[in-house]
């Protein structure tokens, strides 16, 4: 099969471009990584490829709010050929302040006449930065194909999801938008700080667009695509591979 190509997006302050480019080059395709102001001056380059990643970081410095600079630069000057990315059935993954980014820029939950349905805010106990559980809630989206848990990292202080309105959450859940959810060590239910370590409702780690082919998760899965990279590995024995390896897998088999 033709390999999908996947565009890995920088902007000022992203720190995860080059971990993500290294996952998906280990999943076995080809990644670039394009400043924001090169997709500006060329916004058409998007559609060269098959795969939009925002990875994680401090876009522009969270001086506004977290990944608010970058969402507002993705809907205002890239909006029109984001959306028609997004039709062309081809994936986009946002993963924390990448996640933080598509969320506020609609690509994940468009806004309705009374604004955004839902962000991602200050997380309750401050920020975080910790190995997590998270368990597959849904497998609407095909990043999380056959995969039902994954230990992977956290580090942000702006992960706390929250619905504008009780019905908004309640219907993530029904839709199968809900793709990830804390949990505790055991897979079992999170019983509050730390296995939810930001304050999500519901537990939330990650939700997809209604189609799922648009997935944000505030983990990185990136960080834990080598067995050696998990900290306990000395003591619980060396696994075949990270647990974040298989999302970027099923990311270029999506497309066989």
């Amino acid at each position: 099969m033709a390999l999908p190509k996947v565009l890995i997006l920088r902007a000022p302050g992203t720190n995860c471009d080059e971990e993500a480019q290294y996952a998906f080059e280990l999943a076995g395709t080809t990644a670039d990584r394009v400043h924001i102001n090169r997709l500006r001056e060329n916004p058409a380059t998007l559609h060269h490829y098959q795969i939009l990643m925002v990875p994680g970081g401090f876009s522009y410095g969270d001086d506004v709010a977290a990944g608010k600079i970058l969402a507002n630069q993705l809907t205002a000057f890239l909006g029109d050929e984001l959306r028609k990315f997004r039709d062309a059935e081809k994936l986009i993954l946002g993963v924390c302040n990448g996640f933080q980014a598509i969320l506020k820029a609609g690509l994940l939950l468009p806004p309705d006449d009374e604004g955004p349905l839902a962000t991602l805010t200050h997380n309750t106990h401050g920020y975080q930065d910790r190995w997590l559980h998270v368990e597959v809630a849904s497998q609407k989206s095909p990043f999380l194909k056959g995969i039902r848990s994954m230990q992977i990292p956290m580090a942000h202080g702006e992960g706390n999801f929250v619905c504008r309105k009780e019905w908004i959450l309640k219907g993530l859940e029904q839709s199968g938008q809900v793709a990830l959810r804390y949990a505790n060590s055991g897979g079992g239910p999170a019983n509050g700080y730390p296995d939810n370590p930001n304050g999500s409702q519901g537990d939330i780690a990650g939700v997809t667009d209604m189609t799922g082919r648009v997935l944000g998760l505030m983990p990185h899965p990136e960080r834990h695509i080598l067995p050696t990279q998990h900290p306990r590995w000395t003591r619980e024995g060396l696994k075949h591979e990270g647990d974040g390896l298989q999302l970027f897998r099923n990311a270029i088999a999506f497309f066989a």
